[in-house]
């Protein structure tokens, strides 16, 4: 129990999730805290109220009545909430966060409860670490912190957002043991530009329409640098702004403080891996491929710069790895006549003719890689998965737009289409696919498998900076962990019932990084795993 609890007792310990055990306090607990007569007799241990609550889950009649009964119980009993989903992340990650998640951010205001993490407005210009203070845990390591302008496809939702950097943080938790004291989750609210959320009469957040730049500067600048002076060396975790916000920030933020953006570095590494793994099929380097996105925002625009930054240390310069690599958007190519590109994009953008057409574009460029970051739902249709089949042997086609609707294709598409010769991975996890008495298992390029390693890395080293460099090594950390029976069947990402030690795995990698490039504000020890796993979170009583 932490210092700020510890003289909790009768029912204000049993109202606080934080510290509640429920039916597992001891009969000494029960006497020595107040508790005697306010709970049923038997004392159970946490596997059997895990039991319970697995009994309640099943009864629930889909994933979103699941979503709401997991966080009324984390409200009751965190260490049982944790319990439950570490007990099997495959089952639970897709209900605590993508897809289920998508439709609770959806309806977050309806399905409002209680407060989980802090909102700061616009009005608190000028006191924003005086807020801060209000949380009760002085030692954060990372904030999880989202605008809600960009959310799982759904566009701006602006406080119905909250539900990103909750569900993120406890994915921190329930994937890479990161201690769920040291995370907070955190809205700006910025306002909104979604005019039916303003006039919804239960959304929760500001009615008015988000500020100028300038004036929003202002205001991320001030909670920046109020998040360093409140939680000193606390990891700052971008999570879904808006695709210009977020490359704003990140290029302003990344050389001053602690910080990442998941979705431009998470997503790139997450891709480089699985680009990694699927040329390991190959038998080919990163620089050898040819690739084509469709979709050049933040996450196609991350991806795009992280795979330069790989290429050239296989030793292509700048400008080669760039030539490598075409980009499309809603308006079509990104080439040198047009004058809507941002200064991120006009780096990729090509000598060459405008058009919208992907086939043709496909056609002209002949590329190995086929990427979809464009929310375009069936952009990748049979006459593209065809050409793609056409000009290779084993084409990478990875289809990464979140919810399953805004899939450029599926699996079973993309494996019919090609005749079993794709090499795929999508944003979300589809089925097992069977043609012709062969099954194929399509992997999920989640950023599930970067973050949470990384983030109990960073957890227990508490480095002054994020590099590049280090967001490549997580992606080899990950691919490194894909064996050879994995490969044979297709997969290009570990099974998502290994998680937990897929996470730790690469925790250790990074911190060992960490030290190496004398990037740690820590000692290193002796025995980096052992030190490691003596800080990760399991929840007991």
């Amino acid at each position: 129990m932490t210092s700020q609890k510890s003289s909790l007792r009768g029912m204000a310990l049993l109202n606080d999730g934080d510290v509640n055990h429920g039916t597992g306090f001891t009969l000494e607990e029960r006497k020595s805290l107040g508790l005697e007569g306010l709970i049923p007799p038997h004392v159970e241990t946490l596997d059997r109220q895990m039991e319970r609550s697995l009994h309640h889950i099943a009864l629930k009649p889909d994933d979103l009545e699941r979503y709401i009964y997991l966080n009324s119980l984390v409200d009751r009993n965190e260490t049982l909430f944790y319990k439950v989903l570490r007990s099997d992340p495959a089952r639970f990650v897709p209900i605590i966060y993508a897809p289920t998640l998508a439709r609770a951010c959806k309806v977050f205001s309806h399905i409002y409860r209680r407060p989980r993490g802090m909102y700061i407005t616009l009005d608190m210009k000028g006191r924003i670490a005086e807020v801060l203070r209000n949380w009760p845990e002085s030692d954060v390591r990372t904030i999880c912190v989202t605008t809600g302008g960009r959310i799982l496809g759904l566009g701006d939702i602006g406080v119905n957002g909250m539900g990103i950097p909750i569900g993120k943080l406890q994915l921190y938790t329930v994937c890479g043991s990161v201690p769920p004291r040291s995370l907070l989750p955190i809205q700006l609210d910025i306002g909104t530009t979604n005019a039916a959320l303003r006039a919804d009469p239960l959304y929760l957040g500001a009615r008015r329409e988000p500020p100028p730049i300038e004036e929003l500067d202002e205001f991320v600048e001030e909670f920046v640098q109020a998040v360093q002076e409140v939680f000193p060396g606390c990891c700052l975790h971008f999570e879904d702004w808006k695709g210009t916000d977020a490359l704003r920030y990140l290029a302003r933020y990344r050389d001053r403080v602690l910080c990442y953006n998941d979705d431009i570095q998470g997503t790139a590494a997450v891709t480089l891996a699985g680009l990694v793994t699927a040329l390991r099929v190959k038998k080919e380097k990163l620089s050898e491929q040819r690739y084509l996105f469709l979709g050049a925002g933040s996450s196609g625009l991350g991806t795009a710069d992280m795979l330069v930054s790989a290429m050239k240390l296989e030793g292509l310069t700048d400008e080669q790895a760039c030539e490598r690599i075409t980009l499309m958007d809603v308006d079509g190519l990104l080439e040198t006549s047009r004058t809507d590109l941002l200064p991120e994009q006009r780096r990729f953008a090509k000598e060459a003719a405008p058009t919208q057409d992907l086939l043709a574009t496909i056609r002209n460029t002949r590329p190995t890689v086929l990427i979809g970051v464009s929310t375009c739902g069936g952009a990748f249709n049979q006459a593209v998965i065809k050409e793609m089949a056409t000009l290779n042997e084993r084409p990478i086609i990875f289809s990464l737009s979140l919810p399953e609707t805004n899939a450029e294709c599926t699996a079973e598409e993309a494996y019919t289409w090609s005749e079993g010769r794709a090499l795929f991975a999508g944003g979300i996890q589809f089925p097992n696919v069977e043609i012709d008495d062969k099954v194929f298992y399509p992997g999920q390029a989640n950023n599930f498998y970067i973050f949470p390693g990384l983030g109990l890395a960073v957890y227990a080293t508490h480095p002054e900076i994020i590099t590049d460099e280090l967001i490549i090594e997580a992606a080899k950390a990950l691919t490194d962990q894909v064996d050879e029976i994995a490969l044979e069947r297709g997969r290009l990402f570990p099974p998502q019932t290994d998680i937990i030690d897929v996470s730790m795995t690469s925790a250790v990698r990074l911190a060992e990084f960490i030290f190496d490039k004398g990037m740690a504000r820590v000692d290193r020890p002796n025995d980096i795993r052992a030190w490691i796993e003596k800080q990760a979170y399991d929840p007991h009583y």
